[in-house]
């Protein structure tokens, strides 16, 4: 090898080009490490109702870790994506030493149990309920459940708007009975559902006749049960009225 011109010049070509490499990442790591990409700054767009400066500080901040070109955007993500109201994040760089954050808050639609929130997808999360600007629906069920809650809220919205009362209350029991609580005071037992139309008709039942019904019992229906096969029970001012023979509950 040693005396072949056309070797050695191939080595010593090898030699120099890994020597450039050695030196050109020496280069961009000390580069990297300067304190001018140090990040600095933190942009944050997109729905930010319940996001200030403040949470993002205390939350986020500390757990950043490198610099522009070294931060994790992924984890980066994540711990946006812990912070309450937060259901998604987007991190991207700007240079030389800023992060923009666009964020999408969770729409919430109710409370759920005792101390969770449910959004009007159906998704549940935890956030501060003192932050709310208005009263909101209360929902509860077993685990699983809050898609299908949500959605038979609004079929109750739809199903009792003919008697002018809304929903503020949807309970799917452990044994998947439905309990509901109008805008008007009045709880409404529907049971369990049998088939697609189970609640609807026995929905219909009582809203068909509601005319008839506060007529003559007045407007302060304080407690349906829909659960009989051909007709339901009411109680108001202390009456308990049935109609048609009772064939048992279900």
């Amino acid at each position: 090898m040693w005396n072949n011109v056309r070797q050695l010049n191939l080595a010593a070509n090898a030699l120099n080009a890994l020597l450039a490499l050695v030196l050109l990442a020496a280069g961009a790591y000390w580069l990297i490490q300067r304190p001018n990409f140090a990040l600095r700054e933190i942009r944050i767009d997109g729905d930010t109702e319940h996001i200030n400066s403040p949470t993002v500080r205390a939350t986020v901040v500390g757990r950043l870790k490198g610099n522009f070109f070294t931060v994790d955007l992924d984890a980066a993500r994540q711990s946006f994506e812990q912070m309450p109201w937060v259901r998604h994040a987007s991190v991207r760089r700007v240079w030389p030493n800023a992060l923009a954050v666009t964020l999408e808050e969770y729409k919430p639609l109710g409370t759920w149990g005792s101390d969770q929130l449910v959004s009007v997808d159906g998704e549940l999360f935890t956030a501060n309920q003192g932050e709310l600007e208005e009263a909101l629906p209360a929902f509860d069920g077993p685990d699983g459940s809050a898609k299908e809650v949500v959605a038979r809220y609004h079929d109750f919205e739809k199903w009792f708007a003919s008697i002018g009362a809304t929903p503020d209350e949807v309970v799917l029991s452990p044994r998947y009975a439905w309990t509901v609580k109008l805008s008007n005071g009045m709880q409404i037992e529907l049971g369990r559902e049998r088939n697609q139309d189970t609640l609807y008709d026995r929905s219909r039942r009582l809203t068909a006749a509601w005319s008839a019904i506060t007529q003559r019992w007045g407007k302060d229906i304080e407690y349906a049960d829909l659960r009989y096969p051909n007709g339901f029970a009411i109680r108001a001012a202390g009456m308990r009225f049935i109609t048609e023979p009772d064939k048992g509950k279900k």
